[in-house]
């Protein structure tokens, strides 16, 4: 069936908002279909965009297409539809991810059409925070609006988040005696793209999206460059003590990754409304032993999936995103 104009541009607007979801090294695997008789649009896992050194069961990649999930959904509602969720329908089709179907019958979900304005504003900043507080009434809106996607913010207290801090060291410091490790990483990375525009890729992490190198402060931000030099780009003091969060589920298995990618969208999404900048880190999180470690024991966190660095500081800029056509099939 041929898509009518009305049709093909509600899809092209939901799924433009969708793709501005933030994904590891911005690898952005996902695609979406867009079913007309029944208005409903199917997420799907990209096996193109895999990282099979970091990333090997997939966890990040479904973190990553369950932001865009949300992403979807919060389009879905700012459009006046309601949103029928299901995650995993199929269980004979793996790359099916989630189906989304639209009812312009019953209301949107006001919350989610909220959050909409903040998704293009919404860019990963590898900048220097300040070390100003944020306030316990607004942990408390991040720490709900994971509990909405059913997951859980924990924010971590000094200790904690030296421990965190110890373990990103210690991943950086194994990634460095495995030059395997750096395989991932330098697929997506774009040196040259010195600035928003520049080079042919529509994905990955470009250039100008680096940020300072770390000339001090224990801030788990990281360097993208790698060893490959990178000119004029020059380094700035980080804060020593970063406000970190970890969002987590009770289990650890694929539906519950993509529960804990809406969750890490929507705080996301808060979080830059309330004018927080946001980064993430998963490094420790891509070797299994030092992922165990980083929870707290105290906590009923039973598995982290994401690190958020959280703070008041400069935005990050846009990085690239595939042109929808690419990503979106509509019959």
């Amino acid at each position: 069936m041929a898509a009518q104009p009305s049709e093909q541009s509600t899809a092209t607007a939901l799924v433009t908002a969708a793709t501005a979801a933030p994904s590891m090294h911005n690898a952005q695997p996902w695609a979406f279909r867009f079913h007309i008789a029944t208005r409903t649009f199917e997420v799907r896992a990209d096996p193109e965009r895999t990282m099979p050194r970091t990333d090997p069961d997939h966890r990040a990649l479904h973190l990553g297409c369950g932001a865009a999930l949300f992403n979807l959904r919060a389009a879905a509602a700012h459009n006046d539809f309601h949103t029928r969720t299901k995650v995993l329908p199929d269980p004979a089709d793996p790359d099916l991810l989630a189906t989304v179907r639209l009812d312009s019958a019953a209301g949107p979900d006001p919350d989610l059409a909220a959050l909409f304005g903040a998704i293009h504003e919404r860019h990963t900043s590898r900048q220097p925070f300040s070390d100003k507080e944020i306030p316990a009434d607004l942990q408390a809106l991040l720490k709900e609006a994971a509990r909405q996607e059913g997951a859980q913010l924990l924010f971590a207290d000094e200790w904690h988040a030296e421990t965190v801090l110890s373990l990103v060291q210690d991943a950086e410091g194994r990634d460095t005696l495995d030059p395997d490790r750096f395989e991932d990483m330098e697929r997506w990375t774009r040196p040259g793209s010195d600035s928003p525009g520049t080079g042919p890729a529509g994905d990955g992490i470009p250039e100008y999206a680096f940020g300072p190198r770390k000339r001090a402060g224990k801030a788990p931000v990281r360097d993208f460059a790698g060893r490959r030099p990178v000119a004029d780009r020059g380094s700035d003091t980080f804060e020593d003590i970063p406000h970190l969060a970890l969002l987590g589920t009770h289990d650890d298995r694929p539906a519950n990754w993509l529960r804990a990618g809406q969750a890490m969208e929507r705080v996301l999404l808060l979080a830059t409304g309330h004018g927080l900048a946001t980064s993430l880190t998963s490094h420790a999180l891509e070797w299994p032993d030092l992922r165990q470690l980083v929870r707290d024991p105290l906590s009923a966190m039973g598995h982290v999936h994401m690190v958020l660095r959280l703070g008041y500081g400069p935005s990050g800029p846009g990085t690239p995103r595939r042109p929808v056509h690419e990503v979106l099939e509509v019959d």
